[in-house]
């Protein structure tokens, strides 16, 4: 039976930026003391009247230099903050109406660049500020605070794996020898095991039927893997267990993962209404990860089901799963081609529920595995792409085990409110 299908979340997007050194933020403190008696004068003058240093006080100077994050001994003020976000829309040419996206996830993204800041340090690797602005001279950025420490922070993890993590990771290890395919059902996969033990070629099947990128376009054959590069490259650990788990020789049972999108989905439509001359519809539908789950569905509407409880149960299409599969189409951009040639279709009846429609312009969640392991090697080298993987996954891991230390104190003083008030100074500027 197909397995339930959850909402899949994206995950967020994480950013990179970087900090001063505890010298840098010593000096950063010596001045804002000495700049407290014209902090001062200018409160003075505030509260005596003197409207133009009012107005430019307290909507300007106060929030700018109120300190809204901190990482153990150093502080981050709003003023910080903004330029974080003007990097993004700057550097990066982000438009202003991705910065209500962006801004909550800089506050973590500077968070963890002092985290990395600071732990590379006690492990004596550092990044000059001369080194950081040569580098952003060159490319003519601007030689700020929140600049520098942006690229300060690739360039630290560059210096990492080179000098620290290298030695983390050996030149020879265990490998084996794997191919894979990726299917969309469990019954599927059936068919696949049974041409398989009637001699048919793994390699053959997969080219023609696997639904992953890379095991279609490679045919099954991933090449020789030490333990954990497949984890890293497919974002799974599913393929390394059953690969590191199984004889040589030894097809794997199915294996179902749920995350894993694919290029393909499969509708149950019932018109309730068309007008093929101005191209409208009213439809209900529901899109779904596999025929096998499809012919399911069928079965639970013949049963009696209600047609919006299965939508909330099954459905992979957002724009109708919150109307309980009822859904207007007006114009042959809303939809895939597939779906909106099939419902102007004449053989399909107005109130009479299709049979499943296979699209392939859309994308659904969850399918099966087949593994097999064809050749094993208890000390091969390990190839230099493989080894920078995972060099790369124990810095993450890394980097991940900083946020997880107790001894490290992080805080964020970024309500809403100041996150909206720090955009609109990033798009009015």
């Amino acid at each position: 039976m197909a397995k339930k299908k959850k909402k899949i979340e994206k995950p967020k997007r994480e950013f990179t930026r970087r900090q001063l050194s505890r010298w840098q933020q010593q000096k950063r403190r010596q001045r804002i003391i000495f700049g407290s008696a014209i902090a001062i004068i200018v409160a003075v003058l505030a509260i005596v009247g003197v409207g133009v240093y009012q107005g430019w006080y307290v909507p300007e100077y106060q929030p700018l230099h109120e300190v809204v994050i901190e990482v153990n001994d150093t502080e981050f003020d709003m003023a910080y903050y903004i330029e974080v976000l003007e990097y993004y829309r700057d550097a990066q040419g982000l438009p202003n109406e991705y910065m209500t996206y962006i801004a909550p996830g800089a506050v973590r993204t500077i968070q963890e660049n002092e985290l990395v800041r600071q732990a590379a340090m006690e492990l004596g690797i550092t990044v000059g500020d001369d080194e950081v602005d040569e580098v952003l001279e060159s490319a003519g950025f601007p030689l700020n605070r929140a600049y520098r420490d942006m690229f300060r922070r690739s360039m630290l993890e560059e210096r990492l794996l080179e000098e620290y993590f290298e030695q983390q990771v050996p030149q020879f290890a265990e490998q084996r020898h794997v191919m894979a395919m990726f299917l969309e059902s469990e019954s599927q996969a059936d068919e696949v095991i049974a041409r398989l033990e009637a001699g048919e070629d793994f390699a053959a099947i997969a080219g023609e039927l696997s639904l992953e990128g890379i095991t279609q376009t490679q045919e099954g054959d991933l090449g020789w893997l030490p333990e954990g590069v497949l984890t890293l490259e497919m974002g799974s650990p599913l393929i390394d267990e059953a690969a590191f788990d199984s004889d040589v020789g030894v097809l794997s049972q199915p294996i179902y993962e749920e995350t894993r999108y694919k290029a393909v989905g499969y509708w149950l439509v019932e018109v309730t209404e068309r007008d093929a001359e101005t191209g409208r519809a009213w439809v209900m539908m529901i899109l779904l990860s596999s025929e096998e789950e499809a012919d399911e569905v069928i079965a639970r509407l013949e049963a009696g089901e209600d047609f919006g409880a299965l939508v909330e149960e099954f459905s992979q299409h957002d724009a109708s799963r919150p109307t309980g599969g009822l859904l207007e189409i007006a114009s042959e951009g809303q939809i895939s081609s597939t779906f909106y040639y099939a419902i102007f279709d004449p053989e399909l009846e107005v109130g009479v529920l299709s049979q499943p429609i296979r699209d392939e312009e859309v994308n659904t969640s969850g399918g099966y595995w087949l593994v097999e392991v064809v050749g094993m090697d208890d000390n091969r080298q390990i190839e230099e792409e493989d080894r920078e993987l995972l060099k790369a996954g124990v810095l993450a891991d890394w980097i991940e085990a900083l946020w997880d230390d107790p001894d490290n104190d992080i805080q964020s003083y970024l309500d809403e409110e100041k996150i909206q008030w720090a955009i609109s100074q990033v798009i009015g500027g």
